[in-house]
């Protein structure tokens, strides 16, 4: 027997690994090298959701045994290589997430660390063989940051940035008016004005010592030199003011971040954290996480169901808007779907669990919308590259002003007052922050909104699109078609025959026009019949063998067009008599925008059954809003006939399409888009479309509650299967993208402004602090104005 090969989900191997470029898919590749009986190993990187293929002799191991192998590799990895993202309290400037970040990835063992300032989260991976949580924990602490804390030291915690600073700017207040009214002693208010650094400066200094011992220059050490530089001068009084202002602005920079945290926070408290259990016939109250598989909770009116689950019991109106951001309640019966976090309308139900709470959608969402917090824009990642080298030259050029003036005539004193007065305007607190900022309040307005946005790159590339692709089928169309017509090509067959046998083929499949055939079989009372041998051919059809037939279900275009098909068992006209009336038949269905369905049995061609599909309501006035949004180009992509697409592309008011395409057509057509306007979106359902939507600049599946791959896929998920969502998303992305401008803008021009003012002498270092501070709290406010979003 000759090689055969099985291609398995990384995520199900390596459940913590999501990045392609995660060095840990290749210690599984090398582990799973080794292993007698395999013969080749690699993962294929850029399909979502992620596979790893493995070429394996069944004459030496069996297929059983090598997923088990590859579990167990994966397992052992799993174990050792932890990734972990968890929460830090305690930073109050942007430059804190560098020192973090520059710490820990000193430590042994550490493969990759990243801190997110505006999530206050911190990204880990580590070899557990190397490190523990413990170490990690104590650097962190060593550093001066926390764990969040409960209790009333929680809420001490929470507020002593701010306390510190009103603390310190009071007594610079007492201190000023007893030195210019009151005529105090100057040791007194020497003193208060001594209490007042001391106040403000501690977390300061602390921070900017902890950047120095890791031989980084940040702006809390301009503002430290700076603040030191007025009391050399004599300037006590600005001195404390510079620094009181730098403080107060971080503590109420940070609590204004909070709200933004706290919206994202939120979602993961939606589900409640007991459930009541139906266990021999009575209620019992238990924590969700410990409710299994299989258990009946009963859900009253009016509260939050704990878990995802399946009502098997009563109905009800369901508002899913918490989860999937619809504006109206579903109505849910038996056999239907609810999700974890969903509010329960008039009705009792009872509801049988169907995923683990930590596995539960709303779950899942929380980590991946934690997750996104965690990545970094690519405007971040240049701001923060360009931050490495500004600070320094901003210490050596201020060094510059200090000491090279003088030895032109230039006193002393006025060049040393200039030198600390550029410290404080250069000091980049706003522009650092302007990014993360945004990206946080945009991914956490976007996830209360039933909009997942998988990162800032994604949420940037949003706001960069300049065309956009549709799949037809479960996009722009329902994704639900229904039989409309069926027609016997072979007089000795009848209707119920020809239903019968396609569906034998079409159970197998999860195709949209399958299930419509399926559906169509069991809604006539017919019983679906086993199948044997069946095989998928991508963009012809399906084939396999029924009751000792050889029954094939597919694209009449094969038959009509005499395309080229290497398999004996699917017709063509090279072996195939062709019934007169099929040409014309086929031209008419396709008229009326219906999919003709060719159906063949041991070669012959018995009948055609007709599939129409329902068009997504008020869809024409989506597309309208995205052109208002400035999308230059859409463009509709479909496996059916150009008739078919023709019609639909006319009713929804997309004038292009490209038709017939098979899976990688749709790739090639995606690329060619790419090439010509380098920013594309596709548009797909998340299952069939994947390689198509790994291909654009950002992949937007349609579903995300109904479909866990739906979730893996794409880059930007509607989680409620609503493309009104599309428009808000897409509108979204160019509003963060606006308002990062803003921040840029305003953060360059309070610095070039000041620079260009504090040179010529006509701005103080007071002004300078007033300035710098309000900037800084300026692009932080403008970032929140996108948790009010709406189009």
């Amino acid at each position: 027997m000759s090689e055969l090969k099985l291609e398995l989900e990384t995520r199900i191997l390596l459940p913590e690994v999501e990045d392609e470029r995660d060095r840990c898919l290749d210690r599984l590749e090398y582990l799973l090298q080794n292993k007698p009986g395999i013969e080749r190993v690699h993962t294929k990187r850029g399909e979502k959701p992620l596979q790893i293929c493995l070429h394996y002799d069944p004459n030496i191991i069996s297929l059983r045994n090598v997923e088990r192998i590859a579990k167990r590799a994966g397992a052992s990895i799993s174990n050792r290589y932890r990734h972990r993202i968890f929460p830090i309290e305690g930073m109050d400037c942007s430059d804190c997430a560098l020192v973090v970040e520059h710490s820990l990835s000193r430590l042994e063992g550490v493969m990759h660390v990243s801190v997110n300032y505006a999530a206050q989260t911190l990204s880990v991976a580590y070899d557990s063989h190397l490190i523990n949580q413990a170490n990690i924990d104590k650097r962190v602490a060593s550093l001066g940051y926390r764990i969040p804390a409960r209790g009333v030291r929680g809420w001490y915690n929470e507020r002593r940035k701010l306390l510190f600073s009103l603390v310190g700017g009071l007594a610079l207040l007492v201190g000023w008016i007893g030195e210019r009214y009151l005529n105090l002693p100057i040791e007194l208010y020497l003193g208060l004005y001594l209490l007042a650094y001391i106040s403000t400066g501690y977390d300061v200094i602390l921070h900017a010592y902890k950047a120095l011992k890791l031989r980084r220059f940040d702006t809390d050490f301009l503002m430290i030199v700076a603040a030191l530089g007025a009391a050399v001068i004599g300037a006590f009084a600005e001195g404390g003011l510079l620094l009181f202002l730098f403080s107060l602005g971080h503590a109420l920079e940070e609590r204004t971040m909070d709200r933004a945290r706290h919206a994202i926070r939120s979602l993961s408290d939606l589900a409640p954290r007991t459930a009541l259990v139906l266990q021999n016939g009575t209620q019992v109250e238990k924590p969700a996480d410990e409710l299994n598989i299989e258990d009946i909770v009963i859900v009253k009116p009016g509260t939050r169901f704990p878990v995802d689950g399946e009502v098997v019991a009563g109905s009800s109106s369901v508002n899913q808007g918490p989860v999937t951001g619809e504006s109206m309640p579903v109505d849910k019966d038996k056999g239907d779907k609810v999700f974890a976090g969903s509010i329960n309308g008039p009705g009792a139900l009872e509801v049988k669990v169907i995923k683990l709470a930590r596995d539960s959608t709303l779950a899942r969402i929380s980590r991946m919308v934690a997750e996104a917090q965690a990545q970094k824009s690519p405007t971040q990642r240049v701001t923060e590259k360009f931050m490495g080298y500004f600070v320094p030259l901003v210490l050596i050029s201020d060094l510059a002003i200090i000491l090279i003036p003088p030895l032109f005539g230039i006193p002393f004193f006025k060049s040393f007052t200039i030198a600390m007065t550029l410290l404080v305007a250069t000091s980049p607190c706003a522009l650092v922050l302007g990014t993360p900022a945004a990206i946080l309040s945009g991914v956490a307005q976007s996830a209360r909104n039933g909009v997942l946005i998988k990162g800032g790159v994604h949420l940037e590339n949003l706001g960069r699109l300049k065309a956009i692709a549709f799949d037809k089928t479960g996009t722009i169309t329902s994704g639900h078609p229904k039989v409309t017509d069926i027609v016997v090509l072979d007089p000795e067959i009848t209707e119920e025959e020809v239903l019968k046998w396609a569906a034998a083929v079409e159970s197998r499949s999860t195709h949209p026009l399958a299930e419509a055939i399926i559906q169509a079989a069991v809604g006539s009372g017919l019983k679906v019949q086993e199948v044997t041998q069946a095989t998928s051919l991508p963009g012809l059809g399906a084939k396999g063998v029924v009751s000792g037939d050889q029954v094939w279900v597919g694209s009449p275009d094969i038959i009509i067009n005499e395309r080229t098909v290497d398999d004996e068992s699917v017709p063509n006209n090279s072996h195939e008599e062709v019934p007169e009336e099929l040409p014309n038949q086929v031209v008419d269905f396709e008229k009326e925008g219906k999919t003709p369905i060719l159906v063949s049995r041991n070669g012959k061609i018995i009948g055609l059954i007709a599939v129409a599909d329902t068009i997504r309501p008020n869809i024409n006035q989506y597309l309208d809003a995205l052109k208002k949004l400035g999308l230059q180009r859409s463009i509709m992509l479909t496996g059916d006939n150009s008739q078919v697409a023709e019609h639909i592309s006319e009713q929804v008011g997309i004038r292009e399409f490209l038709a017939s395409l098979m899976p990688q057509d749709k790739v090639n057509a995606i690329k060619k888009l790419v090439a010509n306007h380098q920013y594309v979106a596709m548009v797909g359902d998340g299952v069939n479309d994947a390689p198509a939507l790994a291909s654009a600049t950002v992949g937007i599946a349609m579903g995300g509650a109904g479909t866990d791959v739906a979730l893996e896929t794409a880059d930007v998920v509607l989680i409620a299967d609503d493309l009104s969502k599309l428009p808000f998303a897409v509108g979204l992305g160019r509003e963060t993208k606006r308002i990062i401008r803003q921040n840029l803008v305003i953060a360059l021009g309070v610095i070039l402004g000041l620079v260009v003012f504090a040179l010529s002498g006509e701005v103080g270092i007071g002004t300078a602090i007033v300035f710098h501070e309000g900037s800084t709290l300026v692009v932080v406010l403008n970032s929140l104005r996108l948790l009010k979003y709406h189009l």
